[in-house]
């Protein structure tokens, strides 16, 4: 009785397991991931045995149509190896699985900062808030301030935190792109004729 309870309780959890990660994973012979080897359902957010982050990336085909492949960035996730991010995370934190390359970008988006510091992504994925961590230093911002300055400020803020963060002065072309972002919420424009 006992091993068939066993046998059962492995094959529940087997088929959660290809149920989590959707069965696209493939690993080598020793059970270590290689982008390369990653379905491009999943390359996103990944990181390989050997530590470095796994990228979505596409090129045109001379048929007109576009080819996803999973590659090998250069940046390392010195916290992380052989992980592919979990669908509830990817939820939690806002974040899109078809993501192209590794950007600072959404760091700009307001529902995105919003995803990424809310309890649910910050407290319980942390692949992906290293990730974040790590490109918003590359911006000269440190992310817990961005989180904090979202709370208590809303988008005033949060171009504060990029401001005093010690980093050189934002770009125009990132001051205009975080400016213009989200103009559904932005009050209408008065007129003086009216």
């Amino acid at each position: 009785m006992a091993q068939s309870t066993v046998l059962v309780f492995a094959l529940a959890l087997a088929i959660t397991m290809q149920d989590t990660l959707g069965g696209l994973i493939s690993f080598g012979r020793d059970n270590n991931i290689r982008c390369e080897d990653i379905d491009r359902d999943s390359c996103a957010f990944s990181v390989s045995s050997t530590g470095k982050r796994c990228v979505l990336e596409s090129r045109l085909l001379r048929s007109g149509s576009e080819e996803y492949t999973c590659g090998t960035s250069e940046i390392v996730a010195k916290k992380f190896n052989n992980h592919v991010e979990i669908d509830k995370c990817i939820q939690a934190c806002g974040v899109d699985r078809w993501t192209l390359g590794i950007s600072s970008d959404s760091l700009l988006d307001r529902r995105f900062v919003a995803s990424l510091c809310s309890d649910e992504c910050f407290q319980n994925c942390p692949n992906i808030v290293d990730l974040y961590f790590n490109l918003a230093a590359g911006e000269g911002v440190y992310l817990m301030k961005l989180c904090e300055a979202r709370q208590s400020e809303g988008r005033r803020g949060m171009m504060e935190a990029f401001k005093s963060s010690g980093a050189a002065t934002l770009s125009q072309e990132m001051y205009w792109l975080y400016v213009l972002a989200d103009e559904s919420e932005a009050p209408a424009p008065s007129s003086d004729n009216e």
